[in-house]
């Protein structure tokens, strides 16, 4: 595995894909998904010069992320339970996974508890698959002014986990529909949403020309995740 390799060929996909789609490179953030990937893996995409960071479970990250080099910026991606949002609060600099209300109520108490403001996307299930968490993008409509009226927390914009698919132009209507709905959260707010979190390794281009200014990527860079040593990282 070069990892150099893996990342220029991810910039040039990104580059075309925004070519195509009439937009900046620069407009799309690259964030790194080091789920399952040892601090050593992690020190030497930094060394490359990537910078953002995600993590799925808040106990690998406990584990991890002082063991990683101090200048990076690490996102929450993972399905977040209540009694976790402490650590989340004092580990991450953002969440990408609010899915409901009672979550975003108990990450405000907890960030208001260490001073700090917690910039936060909420997660929306586009599909409606029972086996994904997210919000169904009526409930977000309805609660997205309350969402958005509480202390210590700052909704920067939307994300979500759409099917799988082994054709990512089948992915493409789930997409565009999370930029839609950004469209409408923006219009019932009267504020920006600068952030749009979608498409992954095998759809992250589709995602760009749809609207994506945040892909999250693993497998393309660091290559099929390691099988975990048990004796070393106990996920949550």
């Amino acid at each position: 595995m070069d990892l150099s390799e893996n990342l220029h060929s991810i910039q040039k996909r990104i580059a075309a894909a925004c070519e195509r789609a009439g937009r900046a490179p620069n407009e799309v953030t690259l964030l790194t998904v080091t789920k399952s990937q040892p601090p050593e893996a992690i020190k030497a995409a930094s060394d490359l010069g990537l910078i953002f960071f995600g993590e799925n479970k808040i106990q690998e990250a406990k584990t991890k992320i002082p063991l990683c080099p101090g200048k990076l910026r690490w996102h929450f991606i993972g399905h977040l339970q209540s009694n976790k949002c402490r650590d989340a609060v004092e580990l991450f600099e953002m969440i990408q996974s609010v899915d409901s209300l009672s979550l975003a109520q108990e990450i405000a108490k907890r960030a208001g508890q260490v001073s700090k403001t917690m910039p936060v996307l909420l997660e929306v299930n586009v599909a409606g698959e029972a086996s994904k968490f997210g919000y169904p993008p009526e409930r977000l409509l309805v609660e997205l002014k309350e969402l958005n009226t509480l202390p210590r927390i700052e909704v920067q914009g939307l994300m979500t986990v759409p099917p799988w698919s082994p054709e990512a132009e089948k992915v493409r209507p789930h997409f565009r529909q999370l930029r839609e709905l950004k469209t409408e959260c923006e219009q019932i707010l009267g504020v920006p949403l600068p952030c749009l979190s979608m498409g992954m390794s095998g759809d992250f281009e589709v995602a760009i020309e749809e609207g994506a200014t945040m892909v999250r990527i693993g497998t393309a860079l660091f290559g099929p995740r390691p099988k975990m040593n048990n004796k070393e990282i106990q996920p949550a």
